[in-house]
């Protein structure tokens, strides 16, 4: 769950942002037949199985709405859930209830189907000593969101944003010269805490790195030979991510080589979500 802080200054103007995307000027439908504050409550159901992440989320559009708002979950963030399973109930105005709803589950249902499709990838890597990473191919203004359900799933972050980390791409060897002039302007400009992590796309590129003292090694599309040549170069000089298109697929290839982490951008931009649904919506005394 997210510290106070966190959600007051990180995560509420985003949800702020997304209910004023969806409520304009008012809610239309529900102040036609909902003229009047009522009391009620509303079920949420699980309309599949997988690992729910986001209740905090969710609950919080509506009390940001109306701070009466009450959320009752059964479950909490990382457990799995099964179809037609009764997560939780919401008690509140009526009509909160109703302007609130899709916003609400817009955030739960995508978070939690990267939850679970995290835990799926993470599974296959269990017992090998991998760390599964994620990446910044996320969703605009849902970064907060997206990486904190991949955590919730099994993952660990990736550096936050571009400010958390040095990274070294293409085109930033591109732009430098050459893989030892990258290495070399980083370690001189960046902060002495921060850790040099450069990506590699062949043997070549692989020796310079190591030349240049680089702290992690991205080995980027290589083929499953190119791996084993470039880990059986480094030899434990440098830190080995693996990246490029990994998925629940082909990730196994990836297993007992020897490296300590792989990214999968498909975590966050290919999980598809998963679906609940708010139900059994009825006034209450």
């Amino acid at each position: 769950m997210y510290d106070q802080v966190t959600l007051g200054l990180n995560v509420d103007p985003f949800i702020l942002s997304a209910l004023k995307e969806d409520i304009t000027s008012e809610d239309v439908s529900t102040n036609s037949v909902m003229p009047d504050s009522t009391p009620g409550v509303v079920d949420l159901i699980c309309k599949e199985d997988g690992i729910i992440c986001g209740l905090q989320v969710f609950e919080r559009v509506f009390t940001l709405l109306d701070p009466s708002t009450r959320a009752e979950f059964y479950i909490k963030d990382g457990d799995h859930v099964e179809n037609k399973q009764l997560v939780g109930k919401i008690y509140g105005d009526i009509r909160v209830l109703l302007c609130g709803e899709r916003t609400a589950l817009n955030y739960l249902q995508r978070m939690s189907g990267i939850a679970t499709y995290t835990s799926q990838v993470a599974a296959l890597l269990e017992g090998t000593g991998i760390k599964l990473l994620d990446t910044r191919k996320t969703t605009p203004n849902n970064r907060i969101f997206e990486k904190y359900s991949v955590r919730v799933g099994g993952g660990n972050n990736h550096r936050y944003n571009l400010s958390d980390g040095v990274l070294l791409k293409d085109n930033h060897i591109g732009a430098a010269g050459g893989v030892k002039q990258a290495i070399s302007m980083a370690k001189a400009y960046a902060p002495f805490v921060r850790k040099i992590e450069i990506e590699v796309e062949n043997l070549d590129m692989v020796k310079e790195a190591v030349e240049a003292g680089a702290d992690i090694i991205m080995l980027d599309n290589m083929t499953t030979e190119q791996l084993k040549e470039s880990i059986d170069y480094i030899a434990g000089r440098a830190e080995i991510e693996v990246s490029g298109n990994v998925t629940k697929e082909n990730i196994a290839r990836l297993t007992g080589l020897g490296v300590n982490y792989v990214s999968s951008g498909a975590l966050t931009h290919s999980a598809p979500i998963m679906d609940l649904s708010m139900k059994n919506l009825h006034p209450v005394e």
